[in-house]
């Protein structure tokens, strides 16, 4: 297995992502380490198709078109909402449940009706950051966070699944605390975590 590869203070990491709200979250993480970021929908760089089977594959599926077509190393994210008592549904499909129209409402409901009061109650959030460079290697990091899923959902914070879920040892869900306090203890930020420490310049002695 190859060793992982650290950016330079200075470089310019491609974001493959066409979410502005994406880009603004991940500008303002890495602005500690001097890195220039740059979105992949600013410099026109389509989509892929999202074929992998889980996260991990996802994330480097996305991250390695980014790096290729730019010639510059890209970070990708994938992340989703996972059900116990669906087998870990919706999972990798979280976004496309909520359809075109982005109705996380709608997908809310989805997850109540197939699940119904299953005893089963765990759900998870996951998150995968893949950093990807123009010669094809690869670094992943996984960040979790486990709880249980509540119905009816509770709390306008958040976005997405959020109002249905509360991480394991609270008792507010994720659309009643502080977008601050999530944040700072959320998948994402257990993964990006892992990335900053292995992938990001070390500090100037």
């Amino acid at each position: 297995m190859s060793e992982t590869r650290r950016l330079n203070r200075n470089d310019t990491l491609i974001l493959a992502t066409h979410n502005a709200g994406k880009v603004r979250e991940f500008d303002s993480l890495l602005k500690p380490w001097s890195i220039t970021l740059v979105s992949a929908a600013s410099l026109n760089l389509p989509e892929p198709e999202e074929t992998a089977s889980d996260f991990v594959g996802n994330a480097r599926l996305k991250a390695l078109a980014a790096a290729q077509v730019s010639g510059q190393p890209a970070l990708a994210d994938d992340s989703g909402f996972c059900v116990a008592a669906l087998e870990g549904d919706p999972g990798i499909f979280s976004a496309r449940w909520a359809g075109p129209e982005k109705d996380f409402a709608a997908a809310m409901q989805r997850i109540h009706d197939l699940a119904g009061e299953d005893e089963d109650r765990r759900a998870w959030f996951v998150c995968v950051l893949s950093l990807a460079w123009p010669d094809g290697h690869t670094d992943s990091f996984l960040g979790r966070v486990d709880g249980e899923r509540v119905w009816p959902p509770r709390g306008t914070q958040g976005f997405g699944y959020d109002p249905m879920f509360i991480p394991r040892g609270g008792n507010l869900t994720y659309g009643e605390i502080a977008p601050a306090e999530k944040d700072a203890a959320s998948h994402r930020a257990r993964a990006f975590e892992q990335f900053a420490a292995a992938c990001l310049p070390l500090a100037e002695s």
